[in-house]
């Protein structure tokens, strides 16, 4: 009796039929002759409320439910999760659906309803897009069934106290992996990459073609065969890739949910995929007043899950992040000439000019890419109209610092530093055109 106790609703058609007996009963008192009228009908309506419960809890059938997670969700993306929910009781029900959605969603109002006919099943899809990493808990999903009479309404609970992690965007390999290993990234609206020139490593010798360049033609090998034949070469192969993240307090800024940090983590992830599908050693740490989360350049096998358990786990601080630190590391552990994608972000000139002497000295030896962002938010700021002289001061500054940032490009690139200046919805696109551009044209 408790267990039925617990598991049962009042639905919105039994308030609106107790309304309406207190109202006659009211003006029964009014008019005698309707008394008798509203005591048959509250009868009735006891009657009917025994039915409904015997439908809900004594006949047989019963509702069941599922919700279907993945192993895991990605961060910054949308995730599909499924509910699938069956009738196996005689007759018509009307099932709404309440799915408990872990907290970090803030999602307070979610509820689906439909009509589920005599042993009928449906499923149903939902998007989640998390902009955290970690472990996100979902409740109960549960299931209010009500019978054709519509007066109570059975609660089934399932799925109690499930949990998924939330990985660094994971989606974002498929996405990208064909379209940069096949250098057609131009047929999704993206950049063009045009090679210039050749790298040096020798692939094999073939016959000529229409189109192939005429200063690779193999004049010995072309002389044997009696016919043209040229060179053909191919991208250097294990070059070291090194994606370096800051993660000081320049990289807690949020856009569309995410941190700028969170942003790096998921181009790290999809550069890492792509370097290893173009046979390069692909590696990542971090830094801010200490190197961490080294995890050292190989061409291995389980090299993108230990990348990828290794951005799952990151941990973030609010320090001020130390560039003579990350050189001396730099310095002592890498000895080839590697590839360094450096996430990180300067709002000032007088902030490039404190670090500037340690990213020429490290660009010296390795091939050095600075990273860091626009603040889109302030670029729409600056297009809106200024009404008030207040509006037009505050525009000024916001274009002083638009301005700033592209000053800054240009300070890095006088001292031959490659430099991308991205919105951070474009990071990943543009971090992979700039890797295949570096490839492409033989650069490291």
């Amino acid at each position: 009796m408790k267990k039925i106790f617990k598991n049962i609703y009042l639905e919105q058609r039994f308030f609106a039929i107790i309304t309406a007996l207190i109202i006659g009963f009211l003006f029964s008192y009014i008019f005698e002759d309707l008394l008798g009228v509203f005591k048959i009908l509250f009868y009735f309506f006891i009657l009917a409320l025994i039915i409904d419960a015997i439908l809900l809890f004594g006949s047989k059938g019963t509702i069941s439910g599922e919700r279907i997670l993945p192993d895991k969700l990605s961060n910054g993306d949308p995730n599909p999760i499924k509910i699938s929910v069956a009738n196996s009781y005689l007759f018509q029900i009307k099932a709404k659906l309440i799915d408990e959605i872990p907290f970090q969603f803030q999602k307070r109002e979610f509820g689906l309803t439909t009509i589920l006919n005599k042993a009928e099943q449906k499923s149903f899809n939902y998007e989640l897009r998390p902009t955290e990493r970690g472990v996100y808990s979902f409740g109960s999903l549960n299931v209010y069934a009500s019978s054709p009479l519509r007066l109570l309404a059975r609660r089934f609970n399932f799925n109690e106290a499930q949990e998924v992690p939330v990985y660094p965007s994971f989606l974002q390999l498929r996405k990208y992996d064909l379209m940069a290993f096949t250098n057609r990234l131009f047929e999704y609206g993206l950049k063009k990459i045009r090679r210039i020139g050749h790298t040096m490593e020798f692939e094999q010798i073939k016959d000529y073609v229409m189109g192939d360049d005429i200063r690779n033609i193999n004049w010995k090998a072309t002389a044997k065969k009696n016919q043209l034949m040229v060179n053909q070469f191919q991208d250097e192969k294990s070059q070291p890739v090194y994606s370096v993240i800051d993660k000081g307090r320049v990289m807690k800024m949020p856009f569309d949910g995410l941190s700028l940090l969170d942003y790096a983590i998921n181009a790290t992830l999809v550069i890492s995929n792509i370097a290893l599908k173009k046979q390069d050693k692909a590696g990542m740490f971090s830094f801010s007043n200490a190197i961490e989360n080294r995890v050292v350049a190989e061409r291995r096998s389980s090299q993108m899950n230990l990348i990828l358990e290794t951005l799952y786990n990151f941990k973030t601080d609010f320090v001020e992040s130390d560039f003579s630190r990350l050189y001396i590391d730099v310095k002592r552990n890498l000895n080839q000439r590697s590839l360094l994608l450096l996430y990180t972000n300067f709002e000032t000139l007088d902030a490039l000019h404190r670090q500037l002497p340690y990213l020429q000295a490290i660009s010296k030896h390795h091939l050095l890419v600075v990273i860091f962002f626009e603040n889109t938010e302030l670029t729409e700021f600056t297009k809106k109209k200024a009404e008030t002289t207040h509006q037009i001061f505050e525009q000024t500054i916001a274009e002083k610092f638009v301005y700033e940032k592209k000053f800054i490009v240009n300070e890095l690139r006088k001292y031959g530093i490659q430099t991308i200046l991205t919105k951070p919805e474009n990071l990943t696109v543009n971090t992979i055109n700039k890797y295949l551009e570096i490839k492409a044209r033989g650069l490291l």
